[in-house]
């Protein structure tokens, strides 16, 4: 990869000399302006380079001119202004005219790499976000999120209300009913779309590193910290944070995100001072978190800061007449991407579909088009087709209808039940987890809370 190319505007020499021993070494290419006329000539002529560091005082043609041409001709280029004592009130006016950050003279080389290592991997996000812009509504705005159902028709309708606000949205609902999906489109259409949009699943980094991934280090902060590196809060600067299971953040991760909300500040690993960030925050988890509340595992002031906007997403089971189109629009899909032959679905087999009972939801269905698409090679999908837990044996007439216990009789309650449960599925499992959770048709993590939450402990074996 190309090192970053970057124009330093500088009319002493000794301070060239200064960035030159400073950047260089770091893997920088160097342009150098000696003047204001210079940097404009270069801009005018869009010479390549990546940033703009520039000295407010430079004569007739001042840093703030550099700026506002770079502003006109290169708008995806940082601009990093360099002010001496007195002139801090004309560097904040240049950062409301567009400039990127500012640092004050004598210039601190740790300070000034990390302000342009972060303006870089700004700029690249952002530059990645508008190649991708021109598919991204078609793969993940609200047409992508296909339904005729009332429920989701009314989720959608609220989801573009909210935003075109700044608020804080919690996304909650089970696994597969695409959360992820309703954030991206969010973010799409928000005033921020012009920003990045980064994500950060909770549950699938481990703990111990996800400090670092949310808030940054500085070099140093810990053994392999060689160099400094920008968290997902400083990456999704003037953009937006996805924050998907978010239930499953430690506490001390909590304590801090709480703060961010609160003062809009991170505090890299090993840094002495907070870095502002400008970012709207969406989260989502398929977790009662009122529940992680109360067994302590979730506190409730960050609850009451995320959960400012609630949008559900309904399981597929409650929304069976959105499996037809979207049955539709997987198999395009196919045709598209795969040259599969199907064209359709039987209607005896569309029936079968609808009452399955979905515990992956969309993801599931996806997964079972993806199976099809495989295994079926006709045009058109019928019952025979179906993966074989789809394929239920219909009763012979020999056979007598079996009354259904009532559990109401039983005179438990819906806790005694769920306890009772969660014990039957761990013996029948010797205890095995991944095996519990699959027989109960729940995620690892929501067994786990369940057996604390009834004082279970896994069987002697």
């Amino acid at each position: 990869m190309q090192a970053p190319t970057l124009l330093i505007v500088e009319d002493e020499e000794r301070m060239r000399r200064l960035f030159e021993l400073v950047l260089k070494p770091a893997g920088y290419q160097l342009l150098l302006a000696r003047s204001g006329d210079e940097a404009l000539r270069m801009i005018q002529e869009h010479q390549s380079f990546d940033m703009i560091i520039t000295d407010l005082q430079l004569g007739t043609v001042s840093g703030m001119d550099v700026l506002e041409a770079a502003r006109q001709q290169l708008p995806d280029v940082p601009v990093l202004i360099v002010t001496g004592y007195g002139t801090v009130k004309s560097a904040v006016e240049a950062m409301q005219k567009g400039a990127y950050d500012y640092i004050s003279k004598p210039v601190d080389n740790e300070e000034l790499k990390i302000v342009i290592a972060r303006a870089l991997q700004v700029r690249q996000l952002a530059r990645d976000n508008r190649i991708l812009r021109a598919g991204l509504h078609e793969q993940f705005g609200f047409d992508r999120i296909v339904s005729v159902s009332k429920e989701m028709e009314l989720i959608k309708r609220l989801a573009r209300e909210v935003a075109q606000t700044d608020a804080t949205v919690l996304i909650t609902g089970e696994s597969g009913t695409g959360k992820d999906l309703l954030a991206r489109a969010i973010h799409l259409v928000s005033p921020r779309a012009q920003g990045p949009m980064v994500a950060l699943n909770c549950a699938g980094i481990p703990e111990h590193l996800l400090e670092s991934e949310l808030f940054g280090y500085e070099k140093g902060a810990f053994t392999d910290a060689k160099k400094s590196k920008p968290g997902r809060f400083q990456m999704a600067d003037r953009g937006t944070l996805f924050l998907d299971e978010i239930g499953e953040l430690s506490l001390t991760a909590q304590a801090k995100l709480l703060r961010v909300l609160e003062q809009h500040v991170v505090e890299p690993l090993g840094g002495v001072r907070s870095v502002a960030v400008d970012i709207r925050v969406i989260a989502a988890t398929n977790q009662e978190l009122p529940d992680l509340i109360k067994a302590g595992r979730f506190r409730l002031d960050l609850y009451y800061r995320l959960n400012v906007y609630q949008l559900r997403m309904p399981p597929l089971r409650e929304r069976p007449e959105d499996i037809e189109p979207i049955l539709t629009q997987f198999l395009s899909q196919a045709r598209r991407e795969r040259g599969s032959r199907i064209k359709g679905m039987s209607a005896e087999a569309l029936a079968i579909l609808k009452q399955y009972p979905w515990p992956g939801n969309v993801r599931e269905l996806h997964n079972v088009v993806e199976w099809l698409t495989i295994t079926c090679k006709q045009d058109e999908i019928t019952p025979e087709h179906l993966p074989a837990s789809f394929k239920a044996a219909p009763p012979t007439h020999e056979e007598k209808p079996v009354a259904t216990p009532s559990l109401l009789a039983l005179g438990l309650s819906v806790e005694e039940v769920e306890k009772a449960m969660l014990q039957e599925a761990l013996r029948t499992t010797g205890g095995n987890v991944s095996e519990a959770s699959r027989l109960l048709k729940i995620t690892r993590n929501t067994l786990r809370y369940r057996m604390a939450k009834h004082n279970l402990s896994l069987p002697p074996g």
